[in-house]
């Protein structure tokens, strides 16, 4: 995601893309389809940014532009966040990762919803 950044010309605008540091691994975040990895881009990116707003604040370098576009990725990394919780929630799995279930057969006397006769058959003496 490149950002424009106005040249200031009385006669024409000119935009030159600017890229920052931090915009690979937001990139990243943003794009990712598994569900699984997202969690890990979003730190990814969440910790890059953070330590830009870092050196920003100890030199006061950078452009205002930079600085509302940390400020416009943090916020659309928290809404990552939040969607990323509610599907762990969906998943049942309480904020961890999938894990694929253990099939077990059931208990041959233990009737099941829609046993068949002859599951029902070694239940009657």
């Amino acid at each position: 995601m490149a950002i424009s950044q106005r040249l200031v010309d009385p006669s024409r605008e000119i935009k030159v893309l600017t890229s920052y540091s931090w915009q690979e691994s937001y990139q990243a975040a943003l794009l990712e389809t598994d569900w699984t990895k997202m969690q890990d881009r979003v730190q990814t990116a969440e910790s890059e940014i953070h330590q830009r707003r870092l050196v920003l604040s100890q030199d006061h370098g950078g452009t205002d532009e930079e600085r509302v576009a940390l400020v416009n990725a943090m916020s659309g990394l928290r809404v990552l966040r939040k969607n990323i919780a509610s599907w762990l929630e969906r998943q049942n799995l309480g904020g961890t990762l999938v894990r694929k279930p253990v099939e077990h057969e059931p208990h041959p006397y233990r009737p099941t919803f829609g046993s068949s006769p002859t599951r029902l058959a070694k239940l009657t003496p």
